[in-house]
Formats: C-alpha cells, structure tokens, sequence
C-alpha cells in the first residue's frame, strides 16, 4: 500500500474515532437534560441527596466547588425535599479526608447527625452511585452537583436503576472550570465503559440502611 493511500485510511479512522467521542459527548450531556433542575423547580420529597466529593483544602475546609455543592444539598433538605444526606469521597488517603470536612461542615450548620450517612470510598462518580445502591439501598435520590459534572453522574444512576433527578450546585464561576469541562469528556467516556461492562467499585462493604442512623457510618 502506498504512503499516500496509508495516511488517508489513517486520517478516516481519525476522523470516526474523534466524531464518535463528541457524538458520545453530546448524547450524554442531552440526555439528562430533562432531569436537571434548580433547587426552586424540584418537586416531591426523594429519600436522600447525594453529595459526590471535591477537594478539601489543606486546612480540612471544602473547596469552593465541594462547598457549592453542600450549601445546595442543604437548601434541599431545609426544604424537605429529601430526608437523608449520602456524602461520598475520597478517604483513603492519611491526612486526606473528604467526606469528613463535608459531614464536619454540615453539623456546623445544624444538621443532625443522624441524617448525615458517609461513604468513606467513593473514589470516582460509579463508585458513589454503586455504593448508594448496593451498599445503601438508595432507591431514589437527587444527586447535587456542578452542571459539568451532571450528565455523567446521572447517566450512572440510570443505568444502576437509581430513580434520580440532578440539582445544579453552581454558585459562583469557578477558576478551573474549563479544565473541570475538559476532564470531564475523558471521564464520560469511562463512566460507559464502567456501565457496559458492569464495574466493580473498588470496595464494597457491608449493607447499610440508610433509613437509619448515619452516624454508624463515621468510622
């Protein structure tokens, strides 16, 4: 085969690869869209809201984003939308504690802690919403987070039979935002690859109610 004719067959399959990525890209981000709201337009009360993490700083508060997110889920339960708080991050690291500074930040705000639940690894999105179903028996839940991010968290709870609607938790324009947009292209493309192949998250645990007390989850 010629060198011409070589690089033109390289080119197409270029061409398909990088169209099916944004053809994926597009599909998921209008998918969820009818089940994305503000904290104003949601109806009916949900059995928990669902807090992926973010970073925490090094003084232990939540980062601007995870801060967002916290202050809108809280808005949710004061408003009796949901009756349960699932906070989910990362803590397997020493000296790095996520879920912590989120429990830590929503006491301080007068939340009891019998309706503050962690989940000590929900190292990426699949692993929360896995454990919010299998470990906790969520059956329905409004996840809250950054409109980058919601697609993809609610194209995983549909496909793990989550009954859930997205609640936007953008407060205010973030610095990294455009890297937060960025990075999520890659990491929808793994969030389908994780469904397709019905992943493991990469630990479990034993059931826990999430009707009751959550504070038998802090340790």
């Amino acid at each position: 085969m010629s060198w011409p004719k070589r690089f033109k067959r390289w080119c197409s399959f270029i061409i398909i690869v990088v169209a099916v990525f944004v053809g994926l890209q597009i599909w998921m981000v209008l998918s969820q869209s009818d089940d994305t709201f503000v904290v104003d337009d949601v109806s009916g009360q949900w059995q928990v809201v669902i807090v992926p993490g973010a970073s925490v700083l090094r003084s232990g508060v939540p980062s601007d984003v995870l801060a967002d997110r916290l202050l809108t889920a809280l808005e949710l339960y004061q408003a009796d939308k949901v009756e349960k708080f699932l906070l989910s991050g990362d803590d397997g690291q020493d000296g790095y504690d996520e879920v912590s500074s989120m429990r830590d930040f929503l006491l301080d705000r007068g939340v009891p802690g019998q309706d503050i639940f962690l989940d000590h690894a929900g190292f990426d999105t699949y692993d929360t919403l896995y454990h919010a179903k299998a470990v906790f028996g969520v059956s329905s839940a409004i996840i809250v987070t950054q409109k980058f991010h919601l697609p993809r968290a609610l194209f995983i709870a549909d496909a793990l039979a989550i009954k859930n609607i997205g609640v936007i938790a953008d407060r205010q324009p973030y610095v990294k935002a455009i890297i937060f947009s960025l990075r999520e292209w890659p990491a929808r493309l793994k969030a389908l690859f994780d469904v397709v192949g019905r992943a493991k998250p990469t630990y479990l645990g034993d059931p826990i109610d999430i009707i009751g007390d959550g504070q038998v989850t802090w340790e």
